[in-house]
């Protein structure tokens, strides 16, 4: 049947599609095309036709069912070469019988003849042109027929020499393969632009349910195009080898119309149901809307839904442009050829994806009883692959949201790949039960098969029994090692039953304690009595209409381990498939229903000392006391905080716990030296907490008094208080926490300012000896003794300052005369100095100084002006100091002289007492030398041991 065999096979590494170009091939725009998926279609091992390269095989495709037994695949491929004499891309048709094992595809061959001509005035002419063509563009079948048509196909009549018309063509392959039929309705003696000579019949075609063919011709009557239906029993006996032209028994067409129906461009794309055209317009120009229509039966009300694609529909996006996404409206029928529009819209989410390209009715995937529908997007995907997108009917109409999307396996190479651009379901290619879904690719020369997997519908059940465990209650036993510790139990049991049309095993997991977000630790409070492990793993085998059940018990670990005793102990069930399960007679693998619940989740409570409910309800009280209520600005401020927390509830306070937020200015030290408490310091989210353990629980009547360590170096003039927040939290599900208790502190300016002075010497003597009273002053020295004046500032903090004024008077005269003399301003540090008198006003020669140098008593008062924060000090520092040099006054020197004669008769009499008293000394023997130890009579007197005593 064929010439040409092509290999179909089960890809293995998937590569990446290249950017995709957009592509105008004749008078079609080349919408990028995706890989569609369903949830339960097959993505893992789909089957994959290659055609001849660059044949566009995957232009087209469609099942088709031949004898009703075994069901293959057609495919178009419209710049295939084929054997027709002179003829150069006349496009084919494969024919690909589906197997397990590797298959070949065949050509279809509908026509074998090249070029026609005919005679006219004993001269040859060429009467059709059936190079690029295009046959192909367009493949459908029904029953053992199969419809193929190449709409580029020309002709010409005698008064068309030596032009030609497209008219288009198609052929009929009937009765599998054992007839062909040509069925060209538009190449009619009504040529040119004005009639059908632009038809372009087969640009769509399709077959109504009953069998009828209906073909689209979008170019006739200056492109208002028109829609031709026959039967095709009637096409096949009005059909004469070598005549051009044919007359077809009850074949209706739509006439033209009125001329503001040019370019209209009817029968581009076929609509099943007459009446519905008129009531489907889109609401946005350029959009394309009409690209791609379906019609079939999505909420199962017994009445035919519509589906039309506008795949350049612009939606504006965040930032206020607008983005060609593509969108397909849903209509339902309501009554007889009465359409609703069904909102929310299906719009595309990638730009320039052409999301609408092509819609394709699947039949019922999921056998829920509703039917579903395939949507491409050809040029979407992150690397723009194509797409094509899986959606559910159900009651209300087609779901919003897709349960499956394909993604496409090729890489662009000089064209799109185009995955997508063509689908065909509502098909079961390999007989499971289940319809399956072809895709082309035409930019690839490829197209894939998708066989839909059979669905498993299970429902499951979880108990836990009795649901409350109390740790009081030891009724199981656990080995550990040679030991056997009592511990408290309850009951588990977990069920399973399905239906379906193949069952493997199911892989079941069961874990304690599942719910980690309801856990503050990853702690495992129970564990499986037999395994003592959180986790219990069981593969189950279910037969059709069976309940599987499995039991076991769980234990509560000693209190020691675990610190959570309030909230519940969660069990969740959770089951899949077993993925080592064998795969059916056909080779694919089962798939759980999308909506069945695989999780299911129970809790068991730990019974706890709050009566009969169970419920533990808390009445939790704090107070807060410091030994400060100032910080200042400078300072560490290190600051204690003493608190008593209560619980005069009726019930414990479970995980109580004090919760102290710490301002940003504070840093923790540590607990209070009587404090019996353990605290942790954390930072979450930029928030730097203390948590200090009150008990597990704090029991009712309860009155804890603590004291905390902290901090306070980080202040600023920014804000006048700093605040600590401290609270008592519980995880109890009533009343859990107390009132949140603020303790402030006021920020101070603060500054400890100490004026220090001092005089140099002490005291004076005036007038100095030998100081003569000149009028003539050389030096400092002519003008009196000099007395220097030491003053020191000093400021203890903590806080700084900025600006101080130090005002000094010292008295220059007294009585009206002159008492000092000022020389000079010695300074240390940043000190600027000025004075109402001048200085040294007679340019005398100062000696080498370095502090003030004043005369008598002086006075200094200093007082803060400025200190460098926003915050005014409460007292702005401010004092003063004395400094006082006493003066001795001296008689003059005239007064204080002696006479030297005085002098040396005063001498001399010293030296005649000094004789006279020596001499009554010697009189008295005062002169005269005595032995240390006296006599020799004494000597002998003494004993050894008194003299050692000695």
């Amino acid at each position: 049947m064929g010439l040409e065999r092509f290999r179909v096979k089960t890809p293995g590494i998937v590569t990446l599609l290249s950017r995709p170009l957009l592509c105008i091939i004749g008078l079609l725009l080349a919408f990028c095309l995706p890989a569609c998926e369903a949830f339960n279609l097959d993505v893992d091992k789909p089957a994959v036709y290659s055609g001849p390269t660059g044949s566009y095989f995957g232009y087209a495709v469609d099942f088709y069912l031949g004898d009703g037994v075994s069901c293959s695949v057609v495919i178009g491929a419209p710049k295939a070469n084929t054997r027709q004499l002179n003829v150069k891309e006349g496009g084919s048709v494969f024919y690909c019988p589906w197997s397990l094992s590797q298959s070949d595809c065949h050509i279809i061959e509908f026509d074998t003849e090249g070029d026609r001509v005919v005679l006219l005035n004993d001269t040859e002419h060429q009467a059709d042109f059936k190079s690029h063509q295009w046959f192909g563009a367009t493949v459908r079948s029904h029953g053992d027929t199969i419809l193929a048509c190449a709409p580029l196909y020309s002709w010409r009549t005698e008064k068309d020499i030596p032009h030609s018309d497209a008219t288009g063509t198609c052929y009929l392959s009937v009765h599998n393969f054992t007839k062909f039929v040509e069925y060209a309705p538009c190449r009619t003696e009504f040529s040119d632009a004005a009639g059908q000579g632009y038809c372009q019949g087969g640009f769509s075609a399709d077959f109504t349910t009953d069998g009828k063919v209906v073909l689209g011709g979008p170019g006739s009557y200056y492109w208002q195009g028109e829609v031709i239906t026959a039967a095709k029993e009637e096409i096949i006996k009005a059909y004469y080898p070598g005549y051009f032209m044919q007359s077809v028994k009850g074949q209706i067409q739509t006439k033209q119309v009125r001329l503001d129906h040019d370019d209209s461009y009817q029968g581009k794309k076929l609509i099943k149901m007459c009446g519905f055209y008129d009531e489907c317009t889109s609401t946005q120009m350029g959009s394309y809307f009409g690209y791609a229509v379906a019609t079939t039966d999505i909420n199962s009300d017994g009445m035919t839904d519509l589906l039309v694609g506008a795949p350049m529909f612009m939606v504006r996006g965040s930032d206020g442009r607008l983005e060609e996404m593509g969108r397909v409206y849903v209509y339902q029928q309501r009554g007889p050829l009465t359409l609703e529009l069904h909102v929310p819209h299906l719009t595309g989410t990638q730009a320039f994806g052409r999301f609408g390209s092509t819609i394709a009715p699947l039949g019922d995937l999921n056998q829920d009883g509703f039917n579903d529908v395939a949507i491409s997007c050809p040029f979407g995907g992150e690397d723009q692959q194509g797409l094509v997108y899986i959606y559910n009917g159900y009651s209300e109409g087609l779901r919003d949201k897709p349960s499956q999307v394909i993604t496409g396996q090729w890489a662009a190479g000089t064209i799109p790949a185009s995955f997508g651009f063509a689908l065909r379901g509502a098909k079961d290619l390999d007989m499971n039960g289940y319809p399956d879904l072809i895709v082309g690719a035409f930019g690839v020369n490829k197209a894939v098969l998708y066989r839909s997997r059979p669905i498993v519908n299970t429902s499951a059940s979880l108990t836990v029994y009795p649901t409350m465990i109390n740790p009081e209650e030891k009724n199981c036993m656990v080995t550990s090692g040679n030991t056997s510790i009592p511990v408290s139990c309850v009951n588990l049991s977990f069920c399973i039953s399905a239906d379906g049309k193949h069952l493997p095993d199911f892989q079941v997991e069961v874990q304690l304690d599942s719910h980690k977000h309801k856990q503050k630790s990853a702690v495992k409070r129970a564990l499986f009595l037999d395994s003592q492990q959180p986790l219990l793993q069981r593969n189950v085998r279910v037969r059709h209409g069976e309940r599987v059940c499995n039991h076991t018990k769980i234990y509560l670990r000693d209190e020691k381990d675990f610190r959570d005793k309030l909230s519940a102990i969660y069990v969740a069930l959770n089951f899949s498939l077993n993925p080592n399960a064998a795969a059916d007679s056909r080779g694919l693998q089962p798939i759980l229903n999308y909506q069945t619940l695989n999780v299911i989740e129970q809790k068991a409570q730990i019974l706890l000392d709050c009566g009969e409910d169970n419920i533990c309800v808390p009445d939790l009280k704090l107070s807060v006391h410091g030994d400060r209520k100032e910080v200042y600005l400078g300072d560490d401020n290190s600051l204690t905080l003493t608190f008593n927390a209560k619980n005069e509830g009726e019930g414990g306070a479970y995980e109580a716990e004090l919760y102290v937020v710490l301002p940003p200015e504070a840093d923790y030290s540590g607990i209070a030296r009587t404090s019996m408490l353990t605290c942790s310091y954390e930072t979450e989210n930029q928030t730097r907490y203390l948590s200090c353990d009150l008990g597990n629980p704090m029991k009712s009547g309860a009155n804890l008094w603590a004291g905390l360590r902290f901090t306070v170096p980080r202040l600023k003039d920014t804000h006048k208080t700093v605040q600590f927040e401290l609270q008592i939290r519980s995880k109890n599900e009533n009343n859990s926490h107390s009132e949140v208790v603020p303790y402030k502190l006021e920020v101070v300016v603060q500054a400890d300012v100490i004026l220090q002075g001092v005089s140099r010497p002490d005291k004076i003597f005036f007038p100095p000896a030998n100081w003569k009273v000149t009028k003539n002053y050389g030096v400092e020295q002519d003008v009196g003794p000099a007395v220097e004046h030491i003053y020191e500032l000093v400021n203890n903090g903590p806080s700084r300052i900025s600006h101080t004024l130090l005002e000094l008077r010292c008295p220059l005269s007294l009585q009206g005369h002159t008492l000092l003399y000022p020389l000079e301003f010695y300074t240390e540090g940043s000190i600027n100095c000025t004075a109402d008198k001048n200085m040294n006003h007679l340019q005398l020669k100062v000696s080498d100084a370095t502090y003030k140098q004043y005369v008598l008593e002086c006075l200094a008062r200093y007082s803060v002006k400025k200190m460098p924060y926003a915050i005014p000090p409460k007292h702005a520092p401010s004092g003063h100091k004395k400094v006082v040099t006493p003066v001795v006054w001296n008689k003059p020197d005239i007064e204080n002289s002696v006479p030297l004669w005085i002098i040396i008769l005063a001498i001399l009499a010293g030296l005649l007492l000094l004789a006279l008293l020596i001499y009554v000394l010697y009189k008295f023997g005062f002169f005269k030398r005595s032995l240390p130890y006296g006599t020799a009579m004494e000597k002998a007197q003494l004993k050894p041991q008194a003299a050692s005593e000695a």
